[in-house]
This record gives structure tokens, C-alpha cells and sequence, in this order.
């Protein structure tokens, strides 16, 4: 195969204008441009508009103030230089500072504009001792930046080292390589021998993939995906939806089938989290969820697993439901395992853009939605549903007609 190239510098990017070339490099300066020459080439350079354009090249709105370094605060789940343990069961291991190409929505920003913050600098031993010694862990994932970017050599000195504890389970590799650098799959046979060997009956190898549009799943994108299935791994996807990428039903529907088709297992749309620079690519939370069922709606069921979650730092919180006048919301993850699992429902806020902005409303209510957990006390939600009666107020924020074309839909 051809060997693809690395673009660093948005002014070597030949198919924009030369003003565009300079009025981006100030973005570039802030925020760090990178792209294979491979995904260059997928992007209609006739559309200004054109979603892959959005996922790999600046926008000026990037430099509004806005936003926080690290939104799901991370940094208080770091337990090693490069290891996280936010969730008993699933320990993080941040192994890689390189990606394929950097995309525009990235909510690890940090990792490139602090560097003086080693949050990659991975001790491969210290982080194995750790697992070792919490037999509760039995998943852990590798990521960064793209774990794939490590070397073949590093990411055996991982995997094998993790394949010797007992208690882990699944070993999970977050890439985005599949989409922005499938040649890296394709054309290393040890790489695919790794995860070959590594897969047993009681341990299993998850590639996390990230495709965002359904134009990303090229030929040779679909062959990579093939070829880490066919080494035994199991590849799982998951995306942000992204205002300008995939924030329309036709595309996310298109999506869901063509990731079932390749086997790429729909797993997780993410609301874009409020990160530095990450303003002109979010999408409210209601628009999100309509659009996701939606899409839902037209596709089998066997491809309706995918769950639509916001990574707060309470954890992961899943948005089960939108009516006319209330959000309802999960715990499907949760750091503090007493909220494992609670309920909650917030009056509708259709400019609502993180789990934070929900949260403000416990100002005016207080309590959340309780089953057979008892209320906490640092929850907040709209509506007790234990009372007898459910509150019908309404903030001045809600029923806005029209999310995607339709009038909003009523309680029921």
C-alpha cells in the first residue's frame, strides 16, 4: 500500500486558499492541527460544509472563551502518572500522546496544550502492580491519544502483561485508527497476530473505534475493521454527536446500519463534552436524544444497543427520555457506587448542553426520582415521582417546537 503521510502544519494543507491557510494557522497556533494525507483526501474540499472537513480542520469559533481544560475532572481519578480508576471494575491506562489526526471535538485537549502535564507518562510496571494488586478490576482500558499509534513492541509489552492477571477480563484498545490511519492495521501482520494470540475463552481483546460519519467507513477502513475481527477482537464504536457531523437523522441512521454491517458494534453516542475550543461543535442535549431515537426508529433491533451517555465526572449519565416538559435521565455508570443505577428527572431545558446545566436546576427542586434507592443528597433532579403527584411547572427555557423538524412532543 501506499504510505500515507503525516499533515502537521494546516499552511501544507495544498487544497485550502492561501487566506484560509493563514487565518486558521492562528487556530493551529492554540489548538494543534494533524491529519493523515489519507483522510485529507476523503474531505469534498467543494463543500465548506463537508462533515470530515469539521472533524479534522480549525474553525475560528474554536478560539471563543469557553469551556474547562478538563470537564469531567479527570484529573481527581488519576491513582499513577497515567493511570485512572474512576469506576471499581475498570481501570484507564492513558499509554499514548500521539493520534492519527486531531480531531477538532477533542475533550483531552489538555494533553496537547498543557504539556507540561505528563498525564501519558505511563509507568508500564508500576501501572501493572496496581491492576494486580485490585482483583476487583476486570477491564481495562488503553488509550491516550490512540492506543494504536504506540508501537507494535509497547502495546505487546501491555497486553501481555495484562493477559497474566487472572482477574482481567477484557482488555480494551481505544483507536480512532480505523478511520484516520486504517493502513497501520492493514499492514502490520504482528500487530494482528498480537491480538490473535491474546484472545483466549476467559480474556478477550475490544477495539474501541470512533467512527463519526458514515463516510469515514471506507474500503480500506471496512478491511481494517475486518481484519481486527477476524484476529478474534471485538470491535465496539462509539462517537459524539457533533454539530455540522452527524447532528441529522439520515446520517446517524446511515451510520448505525453501515457499523453493524462491518461489525464495528454500535456502542455509545456521547453528548460533546464542554472542553476548551469544543464551542462550535455541541449539540443540546434534547436535539441529541431526538435525534439518536430517531434514527433508532429505521434501524433493526439489533442495532439499537447503542446507549447515549454524557462521561461526567458522577459518571456515565445516560438520557433515557425527553417529554414536552421533563428530562429523564440514569446513572448508567456511576463513581459513587450509591448512585448506581438512580433515576432522575429534570424539568426540559432545550439549551442544555451538559449534565452540569441539568444539575443547576436543584436551586428550584431538590429531589431525585427514587425506586428502591434512597434519595442522596448531592443529587438534584425535577421531579419526585415516590409524591403523589407529579409537578407540571415548566421553566421559561422549554418546549421549543421544532428540534429536527417536528413540533416537540407532549407529556403523556
Amino acid at each position: 500500500m501506499a504510505k500515507v503521510k503525516f499533515v502537521r502544519d494546516i499552511r501544507d494543507v495544498a487544497q485550502l486558499t492561501e487566506e484560509e491557510r493563514a487565518r486558521l494557522s492562528t487556530v493551529q497556533n492554540k489548538y494543534s492541527f494533524l491529519a493523515t494525507d489519507y483522510y485529507l483526501n476523503l474531505i469534498n474540499w467543494d463543500d465548506p460544509n463537508d462533515p470530515l472537513r469539521r472533524i479534522v480542520v480549525p474553525v475560528e469559533d474554536e478560539m471563543v472563551t469557553w469551556g474547562r481544560k478538563d470537564p469531567s475532572n479527570e484529573a481527581s481519578n488519576t491513582v499513577l502518572p497515567g493511570v485512572q480508576h474512576k469506576y471499581a471494575d475498570t481501570v484507564v491506562f492513558l499509554a499514548s500522546e500521539n493520534c492519527g489526526g486531531q480531531c477538532r471535538f477533542c475533550f483531552r485537549k489538555r494533553l496537547f496544550v498543557d504539556n507540561a502535564k505528563r498525564e501519558t507518562a505511563l509507568d508500564l510496571p508500576q501501572a501493572l502492580d496496581y491492576v494486580r494488586a485490585h482483583p476487583e478490576v476486570s477491564s481495562v482500558l488503553v488509550t491516550g491519544g490512540d492506543a494504536l499509534m504506540l508501537s507494535t513492541k509497547l502495546l505487546t509489552e501491555i497486553i501481555e502483561g495484562l493477559s497474566e492477571v487472572e482477574h482481567v477480563r477484557a482488555i480494551r484498545l481505544g483507536s480512532k485508527l480505523p478511520a484516520y490511519f486504517p493502513q497501520r492495521i492493514l499492514d502490520d501482520a504482528n500487530l494482528l497476530r498480537l491480538i490473535e494470540r491474546s484472545n483466549t475463552k476467559s480474556q478477550r481483546i475490544y477495539v474501541m473505534s470512533q467512527f463519526n460519519h458514515p463516510r469515514e467507513l471506507t474500503d480500506i477502513a471496512r478491511a481494517s475493521v475486518d481484519a481486527l475481527l477476524r484476529s478474534g477482537a471485538v470491535v465496539c464504536n462509539q462517537t459524539p454527536i457533533i454539530q455540522g457531523v452527524n447532528d441529522d437523522v439520515d446520517t446517524l441512521e446511515e451510520l448505525i446500519i453501515e457499523l453493524m454491517a462491518c461489525g464495528a458494534v454500535p456502542y455509545y453516542f456521547f453528548q460533546c463534552r464542554p472542553t476548551i475550543g469544543n464551542f462550535p461543535y455541541l449539540v443540546p442535549i434534547t436535539r441529541c436524544y431526538f435525534l439518536i431515537e430517531y434514527a433508532k426508529y429505521r434501524v433493526p433491533g439489533l442495532a439499537r444497543r447503542v446507549r447515549y451517555t454524557m462521561s461526567h465526572e458522577r459518571g456515565k449519565i445516560e438520557v433515557v427520555g425527553v417529554t414536552g416538559k421533563h428530562i429523564y435521565v440514569k446513572y448508567h455508570r456511576a463513581k459513587d457506587f450509591s448512585r448506581e443505577g438512580k433515576f432522575l428527572v429534570f424539568y426540559r431545558d432545550d439549551e442544555a448542553f451538559w449534565y452540569d446545566d441539568l444539575l443547576a436546576q436543584r436551586r428550584d427542586t431538590s429531589m431525585i426520582v427514587t425506586s428502591s434507592w434512597q434519595p442522596h443528597e448531592a443529587d438534584s433532579g425535577g421531579t419526585n415521582l415516590t409524591v403523589e403527584q407529579d409537578s407540571e411547572r415548566t421553566p421559561d427555557s422549554t418546549g421549543h417546537p421544532g428540534l429536527i423538524g417536528q413540533n416537540s412532543p407532549s407529556d403523556y
